[in-house]
């Protein structure tokens, strides 16, 4: 009999792309969303398929699956700042209680429970690349805490039910991830930087364009989920593509991809926008045999076509964050 996996947030970005791994390998797929930020659209290819079934459900209120769980992918969250800020009480919600009764069902049904943490936990970091035993610089009453603590307290207790309860548990720290599925107007730096490119505007990067981020591909990161999942170690682990760039350097990547003529200008730096990103992969590449394979050419590719699929409203719909994260 095949084993059944519970991913929340499966309306999501990388969400989606989970469940349509997690089929793919055979898997009884159980999608949990509440919606806020997450579309059907990313799973409606799904509901045809007797593998998968799905619950419109908010993990921060008691969660029930009837039936057995192998395992649970907890990846309901607001991921990018213009979510999370204009909605910062569900954010720290979903990541202190709604992690808090998953990892109460995990110990019900004797799954095991990979939680999504983030690169955000480095805060602004004042080590490069960042490892997993740097423990971060994190500002918890900053404009940004309501994200970072959430994903802090979300590993602590997961750590917790681990040490206390002997459950099962694997965390994986997500570092910026980019792939068809992204909202063209989330507010994070590619689609921002995509979405003014198709609208024939200038692109705006803050700062002057020094700090950096290191991106990966959808597909990449779902690998090394997968693997992380599969493992025996309990212990943090950075999954993310070490290429780095400057904020600067990409944007004009984007504008060479699309073909624009239009001009980078630049505002002033949020507080606490993080200055460098770049994972530390070692542990990945021990422990999982897993580095990125895609390259940010081939990526960007792919991802323009999707975003360049999308229906006019969508790319005239002008929301956008003061984060370039």
């Amino acid at each position: 009999m095949s084993k059944r996996v519970l991913i929340t947030g499966a309306a999501g970005f990388l969400g989606s792309h989970l469940c349509d791994r997690f089929i793919k390998e055979g898997y009884q797929v159980v999608g949990m969303d509440n919606l806020i930020t997450g579309s059907l659209r990313n799973i409606e290819h799904l509901f045809k398929l007797k593998e998968f079934e799905f619950y419109h459900h908010d993990v921060s209120k008691f969660v029930h699956v009837p039936g057995d769980i192998d395992y649970i992918l907890h990846f309901a969250s607001p991921a990018s700042p213009i979510d999370y800020l204009k909605i910062p009480i569900q954010t720290l919600k979903v990541g202190s209680l709604g992690t808090h009764n998953l990892l109460g069902l995990a110990r019900a049904k004797n799954a095991r429970m990979l939680i999504a943490s983030t690169s955000e936990v480095y805060g602004d970091p004042s080590v490069h690349p960042q490892p997993e035993e740097y423990w971060g610089n994190v500002n918890p009453v900053g404009p940004r805490g309501v994200y970072d603590e959430a994903k802090r307290f979300q590993e602590a207790i997961t750590m917790a039910y681990h040490t206390f309860h002997g459950l099962e548990t694997r965390i994986v720290r997500i570092f910026n991830t980019y792939g068809p599925r992204m909202r063209l107007n989330d507010g994070r730096v590619l689609p921002a930087f995509i979405g003014q490119a198709l609208r024939g505007e200038d692109l705006t990067a803050f700062g002057d364009g020094s700090q950096t981020r290191s991106f990966c591909y959808v597909d990449d990161l779902v690998e090394g989920i997968y693997r992380l999942l599969l493992s025996d170690y309990a212990q943090p682990v950075n999954i993310g593509n070490p290429d780095e760039i400057t904020i600067r350097e990409f944007a004009e990547e984007i504008l060479k991809l699309t073909g624009a003529n239009q001009k980078i200008i630049f505002q002033e730096l949020p507080q606490d926008d993080p200055k460098q990103r770049q994972p530390d992969i070692t542990k990945a590449k021990e422990i999982l045999g897993w580095e990125p394979k895609v390259s940010r050419a081939e990526g960007l590719k792919i991802t323009y076509e999707y975003f360049k699929s999308l229906p006019d409203k969508e790319l005239k719909h002008k929301e956008f964050d003061a984060y370039n994260k």
